[in-house]
C-alpha cells in the first residue's frame, strides 16, 4: 500500500489588518516539508491536525479562511499563543 504524502498548510493572521486568517502557503511532499523547515527555522509553533490540512490544502492561497473553519483555527491560534508565551 502506498504511503501517503505529508502535506502542510500555513496561516497567517494580523488582527489589525485582517479580517481571518489567510493560507499563505500549503503544498505536499517536498513542499510542505519545505513549509515545516521554514517554520522551524522562524521558530514558528508547528501544530498536526491532518483533517484541518486537508480542509486548509483546498482553499487558494492568500484566501482566507471561512467561517465554518474559525473554531478549528481559533484552537490552533490558542495553542500557538500559549506555546509563544510558554517559550518566553
Amino acid at each position: 500500500m502506498k504511503e501517503k504524502q505529508k502535506k502542510a498548510a500555513a496561516l497567517r493572521y494580523d488582527k489589525k489588518t485582517d479580517s481571518a486568517p489567510k493560507v499563505v502557503a500549503k503544498g505536499s511532499g517536498m513542499i510542505a516539508d519545505r513549509i515545516l523547515q521554514l517554520a522551524r527555522e522562524h521558530h514558528i509553533p508547528i501544530r498536526e491536525d491532518a483533517q484541518l490540512v486537508e480542509v486548509l490544502a483546498k482553499l487558494d492561497l492568500y484566501q482566507e479562511i471561512p467561517p465554518e473553519l474559525y473554531r478549528a483555527v481559533a484552537e490552533i491560534l490558542s495553542f500557538i499563543y500559549r506555546t509563544a508565551r510558554k517559550a518566553q
